[in-house]
């Protein structure tokens, strides 16, 4: 810069020089016009290497997701329970999180409240999986299925299927911190931080009060094998898939609001979509359409979206069951 700004300062003279100096001032110009040059491809040299630097954490965080995956399934193995890698799904989060926050180039209490925010909830949610994988008996039955289905090689499948797949979902569902902790600059929309940290709340308020409620009628034996309609379960079958989807609906606005980024909401729209298409809603509906009173329950129940319930048909009771995440 500091070329360009002396070069066009004395340039701005030039039609002074006298004509016998006409190759000097070719030459001259000729020299301008490199140095420009030179601080053209410097600067671009510059923003490609700041682009790089605040990339590189998604990209380790990356790496370190993939090991602890690995490891899990080589515990899975010894464990002969699939089941393990629950243990690290909301916990994975917050690690993906706390590389990107301490090693990326982002700054202020935006960024800060992000981490803080997917910590929170990391804890909170890892802690129930904890418990809830412990306190089982044997492997979860979705597991247990797949292995029946992968035959004598799933061992060797399940690192693929299960492992793998779960540590690349993972990474791609936190677009949300990869955005936000990459960004150079001020915050792009100080509003949608306010308001993406509020949706976050309401999220987490509901994915915690219907998790609890779940724990809670888990443990009285009494209520095994019934259908909980009561509470958030009486506006929606699944109120833990809605308040989890929310919350990072919240995390995916709040990062938009100190990025700019619109990849800030592919990791939401993505764990949307699990969860009402692929493996929430479905296979759980799946799971539980067996049992007595379900169809009348589904009948008058939202499925994700909590809402008024319809008219309730007779013959269905309260109760619990033990629901799987």
């Amino acid at each position: 810069m500091s070329l360009t700004v002396l070069c066009s300062s004395t340039n701005a003279s030039d039609h002074h020089w006298p004509t016998k100096h006409g190759a000097a001032r070719r030459f001259y110009g000729t020299g301008v016009s490199l140095s420009s040059h030179l601080d053209d491809v410097t600067a671009s040299a510059g923003a490609l290497w700041l682009i790089g630097t605040a990339q590189a954490p998604a990209l380790w965080a990356l790496g370190v997701t993939i090991l602890v995956f690995a490891a899990l399934w080589i515990l899975s193995l010894r464990k002969k329970d699939c089941g393990v890698v629950d243990l690290y799904w909301a916990f994975g989060f917050a690690v993906i999180g706390w590389i990107e926050f301490l090693a990326g180039p982002a700054r202020g209490w935006e960024p800060t409240l992000l981490i803080v925010l997917v910590s929170l909830w990391s804890a909170r949610l890892g802690t129930h999986l904890v418990r809830r994988h412990f306190g089982a008996k044997g492997e979860d039955p979705r597991y247990r299925a797949m292995r029946d289905k992968g035959g004598p090689g799933w061992p060797m499948k399940s690192f693929w299927w299960v492992f793998m797949l779960q540590a690349i979902v993972m990474w791609l569902v936190a677009t949300p911190l990869h955005t936000a902790f990459a960004t150079l600059g001020e915050v792009a929309y100080p509003v949608f931080v306010w308001l993406g940290a509020l949706l976050f709340a309401a999220g987490f308020v509901v994915e915690t009060i219907a998790d609890t409620a779940i724990a809670r009628f888990r443990s009285d034996p009494a209520n095994s094998g019934k259908l909980l309609t009561t509470g958030l379960f009486a506006w929606s079958r699944h109120p833990n898939y809605f308040g989890e989807a929310t919350l990072w609906w919240g995390l995916g606005l709040l990062a938009f609001g100190i990025g700019g980024d619109w990849m800030a909401f592919f990791g939401p729209l993505l764990l949307h979509l699990l969860l009402v298409k692929v493996s929430g809603v479905p296979i759980l509906g799946e799971y539980l359409s067996n049992r007595p009173g379900y169809a009348e329950y589904a009948a008058r129940t939202s499925a994700f979206i909590p809402m008024p319930p319809k008219p309730a048909a007779p013959g269905i009771e309260a109760g619990a069951f033990e629901r799987r995440r």
